[in-house]
Formats: structure tokens, C-alpha cells, sequence
């Protein structure tokens, strides 16, 4: 379509080199064409050239003092790039790699995520190029304080809440909170994944993970398949992943690899899920730690793997679940799962398959779970935590469990029937895309040109 076609070149001149944010763009507007056909309306509002540019694009430095008195310089980042459906809602990541195009990617993905929810949430992301991983609590503390003395000008809890993302946790968010109560002396609830002890929700640690487990579920309930005994790779071995394996075992499900930046563990009786947790939330560790007590685990060092792609998608399995981080999952891994009768692959981290990857699963009708619905789950217990925080309650944990399955099988439905209505029933991408842009589109309309 030489609509779409004219607005990436576009994209491409006013914001150059910022791959991983065209790569986003070309993913969710080239499955838009048959709904921008279909409705006139949405060109004539121009809603895809404003959807492009974020409504706010904030960078600033953040100076800060390590333990050697050292004046250390980073870049923070808030990407505030859609209002339409509420306040602007997002993770904050502190990762070396963090820069305008990863944001920008991710606060893209943000706004039709959220819109999927059904909750009153817009769209938005940040981060700074700061790597927590070696930093004594000091100087985390001290980092994020100053990023905090910035930040604490553009949110607020009808504007803009932040939440964690790679590379912060409860930690970090403590830190940034108390910095921003102390600036605007207010406890607000402008921050969520905060520690339960002052305003955090249940199950907010574990919603990625379990969420992504629930959408899989709904997934292959509409193939007549159960969860019951499936073998499952998941990738990465932060929250996402580690909650994904969680709650695979509760439903019957086995998961049988993982990995991290170092390399894969594959342990085909079944990953011993205590012993990840306590190297990787505990010891603070690398999982070639785990084979020191399970000499009949394979490890695979990353850079020992030779082929194009990781080593973790050549085992065979029944369900691949890529909860790491963007791109880790191209053409050559599609190509292996698939040879070894793969059945659902189900994407727990934002963007984890390559536009190559994505395509080779859905020209094989393979059950394919776009991380837009199927990672959902945190976002939305965050806007449940921001409930919480503005009635001044507290729900258990069933309580958050009860909506947050709720939810994961509203957008599951969501993005099913849409898929149906637009004549391609096994394509869940096309199917969640136009959903979320529906709604967000359709918001933009009715309040103007904004």
C-alpha cells in the first residue's frame, strides 16, 4: 500500500538511524492496510502520521557519583507518545544498550499493548543507557536519584507512570519513588512495580510471566490442546522467564530450557526452577552455575554456538516461549523449531522474533502469540496497582489473579475475532494489531486534533 509505503519513508527522514523503531513501525503498518482500506476516516484524520510522532520526546543527562568519587555521565530517556486512551503507561529500562531507537520502538509497541488491555492507559517508555549489573547499592541509589531529580518534572499519576523494565526491579523503583516524593512532597501513585510494603500490587513481579503462560493457554484451547505435558523452551532468566516457567509447571506444562546473556541451560527432566531462582534472584549469578549440582543439564556457552541464531531453539520441544529480549529469535531459530514439529510459539519479551522470524510462523499457520497481546499481562497489573494506589486498597493476590486471567482472555478474544473479521483467522498479529489501533485511533478522532 503506497500509503504505508510514503509514511515510512517519511519516518526514515525525520527520525534517522533508529532501526529498531522502523522495525516496530513496519511490523504493525503493514498488517494495518486491510482496516486503513476498509475506513477512509483514518487517513483523512492523518491518524498514522501522528501516531508516528510521540506526543513528548524527553532526553536529558544524568550526572552521578560512583563509589571512587568519580563523576560518572549517562542518558535518560522518557518517550510520552500517546494520550489518547489515558496517561501515558511504560517501563523505564536501565541497559547499556538503551538509546532514542530502542525507546522510541518500545513506546511504540507500548501504545497498541495498552490499547489491547481495555484499560484506561496511553502509551509510553524510557530508560537511560546506565548498566545496574557490578554497581553497589550506593551508587544505584544515588543514579537513580538523579534521574528521578529530572524525570519527577514530566509524571505525575494522571500524566505519566512509569514502571520497571530490564534492569529495574523493586529496587530501583524505591530509590526513584523516594527521590520523587521527596521533590514534590506527595505520596502518589506515580510509579508502579513498588515494593507491597508501600503502595505495590500483588502478583506484580509475576504478571509478564504468568500472563504470557495464560495467553498461551487461551492459544491452544482454540486448537483443542491442552497445556497438560507440553515441553517448553523459555529464554532468559529474569522475571519474565522465570515466572513464564512458574506457571507453566502449575498448569501441567515442562519447561526444559533456559538461558542468559551467557549461555543455555538444557535439562530435558525438567528445569529445577528453586535452583534458577536462588542463582539469578539470589546469588545474583550466571546459569553455568547450575550445573555444579545437575551433572545431567547441558550448558551451551553462547559464544561456543556456532550457527546463525541461539542455541536454545534447537532443542526439540512443543512450545517455544522467547522472553529475553528484542530480536533474539531470527529466521535460522524459526527454521529450527518448526523442523522439530514446534506447535506454539508464544513471545514473552517485546519483540523477540524478527520480522523474518514472524512471518515464517504465520505462513506455517504454526499458533503464534504476538508479545503486544501475549506479554501483556505486566502492564495491565499495573494499571490495577494504579487502581489500588487511587481507591487506597489492597487486593489479594487471587483477587489480581482473577483480572489479570480476565484480561489475558479478552485480548486473546480480542485479537481471535479481529484476525476472523479481517479473513485471516490463524494470523493473531494481524489480528492484534488492528484491534489495538481501533481503539486508539477511533480515540484520537473523537478528541480532535491534538
Amino acid at each position: 500500500m503506497t500509503y504505508i509505503h510514503d509514511s515510512i519513508e517519511q519516518l526514515k527522514r525525520t527520525s534517522p538511524a533508529q532501526t529498531e523503531f522502523y522495525q516496530a513501525v513496519e511490523e504493525i503498518l503493514e498488517s494495518l492496510a486491510p482496516v486503513l482500506e476498509q475506513n477512509p476516516k483514518y487517513r483523512q484524520h492523518s491518524i498514522i502520521e501522528r501516531l508516528l510522532e510521540p506526543e513528548r520526546q524527553i532526553m536529558f543527562r544524568v550526572p552521578w557519583v560512583d563509589d571512587d568519587g568519580k563523576i560518572q555521565v549517562n542518558k535518560g530517556y522518557r518517550i510520552e507518545f500517546n494520550s489518547a486512551l489515558g496517561p501515558y503507561k511504560g517501563g523505564l529500562r536501565f541497559h547499556p544498550s538503551v538509546n532514542a531507537s530502542i525507546v522510541k520502538f518500545l513506546g511504540f509497541e507500548q501504545i497498541f499493548k495498552n490499547a489491547l488491555t481495555g484499560l484506561p492507559i496511553g502509551g509510553g517508555k524510557g530508560g537511560a543507557n546506565f548498566n545496574p549489573k557490578g554497581k553497589s547499592d550506593a551508587e544505584i541509589m544515588r543514579f537513580c536519584q538523579s534521574f528521578m531529580t529530572e524525570l519527577h518534572r514530566h509524571i505525575g499519576p494522571h500524566t505519566d507512570v512509569p514502571a520497571g523494565d530490564i534492569g529495574v526491579g523493586t529496587r530501583e523503583i524505591g530509590y526513584m519513588f523516594g527521590q520523587y516524593k521527596r521533590l514534590m512532597n506527595r505520596f502518589d501513585g506515580v510509579m508502579t512495580g513498588k515494593s507491597k510494603l508501600w503502595g505495590g500490587s500483588a502478583l506484580r513481579t509475576e504478571a509478564t510471566g504468568f500472563g504470557c503462560v495464560y495467553f498461551a493457554q487461551e492459544l491452544l484451547n482454540h486448537r483443542d490442546k491442552s497445556m497438560e505435558g507440553k515441553r517448553c523452551l523459555v529464554s532468559g532468566s529474569g522475571n519474565v522467564a522465570i515466572y513464564t516457567m512458574q506457571k507453566l509447571y502449575e498448569l501441567g506444562a515442562k519447561p526444559i530450557a533456559c538461558s542468559d546473556s551467557n549461555g543455555t541451560i538444557y535439562h530435558p527432566q525438567g528445569i529445577n526452577l528453586d535452583l534458577v531462582k536462588e542463582i539469578k534472584e539470589v546469588r545474583h549469578g550466571r546459569l553455568i552455575e547450575y550445573c555444579e549440582t545437575h551433572d545431567d543439564a547441558e550448558y551451551t556457552a553462547t559464544e561456543d554456538y556456532p550457527d546463525d541464531g541461539e542455541a536454545i531453539w534447537r532443542y526439540e520441544a512443543d512450545i517455544a516461549f522467547p522472553c529475553a529480549t528484542q530480536n533474539e529469535l531470527n529466521e535460522h531459530d524459526a527454521q529450527c523449531l518448526l523442523e522439530n514439529g514446534i506447535e506454539a510459539v508464544v513471545e514473552g519479551a517485546n519483540m523477540p522474533c524478527t520480522q523474518a522470524a514472524v512471518d515464517l510462523f504465520v505462513e506455517q499457520c504454526t499458533a503464534f502469540g504476538p508479545g503486544k497481546a501475549a506479554n501483556a499481562g505486566g502492564v495491565a497489573t499495573s494499571q490495577l496497582e494504579m487502581a489500588q494506589n487511587a481507591s487506597m486498597t489492597r487486593w489479594t493476590a487471587d483477587e489480581v489473579d482473577e483480572q489479570l486471567q480476565c484480561i489475558m482472555r479478552r485480548i486473546y478474544r480480542d485479537a481471535q475475532h479481529t484476525a476472523e473479521e479481517f479473513g485471516h483467522p490463524h494470523n493473531l498479529v494481524l489480528g492484534a494489531n488492528i484491534a489495538g489501533f481501533r481503539r486508539v485511533a477511533d480515540a484520537m478522532i473523537d478528541q480532535g486534533v491534538v
